[in-house]
């Protein structure tokens, strides 16, 4: 059955950025899921970043993330053009800051779309856009003493 562009559930909600936060405490998946769930959607689309052990051929033990004062309203920004380019029916973004340790819970992004491919694509546009985009930073400290800073997430 091919879609029906003119059926209100195959194009964007009127208001579909449902969450979008800076946290100093744990992420949430199920909260990130509940928040982009819409019964218009038949493809949800979710990515979970998690602070791994290891960076550029280097143990991590533990890690930071800061961000500008400016950083939620860019995610919001940013959540505002993928939703302009895609038929997004739920958006939600979240990213921690404040001290990490491995395997805890970075960023978690989710969107809903009328279709499964649209939802795979916004929220890659997505993820990728935060990353490279919002003043986060990551400050590493590694087994053998070294640190780094990393620019945005």
């Amino acid at each position: 059955m091919a879609p029906n562009i003119d059926h209100p559930g195959e194009q964007a909600a009127q208001e579909p950025i449902k969450l979008i936060g800076i946290r100093e405490t744990p992420l949430s998946v199920d909260e990130v899921f509940r928040a982009v769930g819409d019964e218009a959607a038949g493809g949800t689309a979710l990515f979970v970043g998690t602070v791994r052990n290891h960076d550029g051929g280097a143990d991590v033990d533990e890690l930071g993330y800061s961000c500008h004062p400016s950083a939620e309203a860019e995610m919001r920004r940013i959540a505002e053009k993928v939703v302009a380019d895609f038929p997004v029916r739920a958006l939600a973004a979240v990213h921690r800051v404040g001290d990490l340790k491995v395997g805890d819970l970075a960023v978690v992004v989710a969107v809903s779309c009328p279709h499964r491919g649209e939802a795979f694509e916004a929220c890659r546009k997505l993820i990728d856009d935060l990353k490279h985009e919002v003043p986060i930073w990551k400050h590493q400290k590694f087994s053998d003493g070294t640190e780094e800073w990393v620019g945005a997430c």
